[in-house]
């Protein structure tokens, strides 16, 4: 996160009547690769399919943003034509390849960092390539370069099936390192694996966080989980307009507002 002050997360708290869910859209690692074989975890798209995505988001009116950004936005009522990025887990590629395609395009993101991990590797993946994480360094980069970093926990574990004690590690204790990392409180969470239940979020908002990234957290969708639509490698054109769909059904079958 660059611009956000430490006070910020208060600001984009949703009001107390339930509304739509804004569309975002989640991505992990940009690299090259031929064989799916490489890819099973369908975690992985191209600098060339990315590119092709943010133009037609672009050729929908669309421009994405983080998800803080988008947030605060929508408080104040001027977020037509805005949608989401985030990427999840800080893979080095992230700095080497999505960055300058965001630049490229007019586009900023929100990065979720996992800083217990910092410099290693996707342990967490056992059947997928290793794919290095950012280092400190690499991460302050990021920061510095207009993107928002946010937490995705200490460690990537599953949040749902850790003790209170770890819960706590993993929200307060990546928060606080995030902090001297970057000079700044991240404003967002992103739980692990999309795994969560009530006392998960009800700790993530207790941690200070102003908002958390789930994937698909049914009767849970609120601030504090939000919603996102995975995007992989398959995804062109038509499976993007059939997806950007599904998130607007899904969004009028809650019976919220817009």
């Amino acid at each position: 996160m660059s611009a956000d002050t430490d006070t910020a997360p208060a600001a984009v708290v949703a009001p107390a009547r339930r509304t739509a869910s804004p569309w975002v859209l989640m991505y992990h690692s940009v690299s090259e690769f031929t064989d799916p074989a490489e890819d099973p975890y369908g975690i992985t798209v191209t600098p060339r399919t990315l590119e092709a995505q943010l133009l037609w988001l672009r050729s929908r009116g669309l421009r994405g943003v983080s998800v803080g950004e988008l947030l605060r936005a929508r408080a104040a009522g001027r977020a037509a034509g805005m949608v989401g990025l985030t990427f999840d887990d800080g893979y080095t590629d992230f700095l080497t390849q999505a960055l300058p395609m965001l630049r490229r395009h007019d586009c900023t993101c929100t990065l979720f960092v996992l800083p217990g991990r910092l410099g290693v590797d996707n342990v967490w993946d056992p059947l997928g390539p290793r794919k290095s994480l950012l280092t400190a360094e690499g991460i302050r980069e990021v920061a510095a370069a207009g993107q928002e970093i946010g937490s995705h926990g200490l460690l990537h574990q599953d949040l749902t099936a850790t003790t209170d004690e770890t819960l706590q590690q993993e929200l307060r204790g990546s928060r606080d390192l995030l902090r001297e990392l970057t000079g700044t409180l991240p404003e967002g969470f992103c739980y692990p694996y999309g795994h969560l239940d009530a006392r998960v979020v009800a700790a993530t908002r207790d941690a200070g966080y102003g908002y958390a990234c789930a994937i698909d957290p049914g009767r849970l969708a609120g601030p504090y989980a939000l919603p996102r639509t995975h995007v992989s490698q398959a995804d062109g054109a038509a499976r993007l307009r059939i997806k950007h769909l599904r998130h607007q059904v899904r969004q009028l079958g809650r019976g919220v507002h817009r």
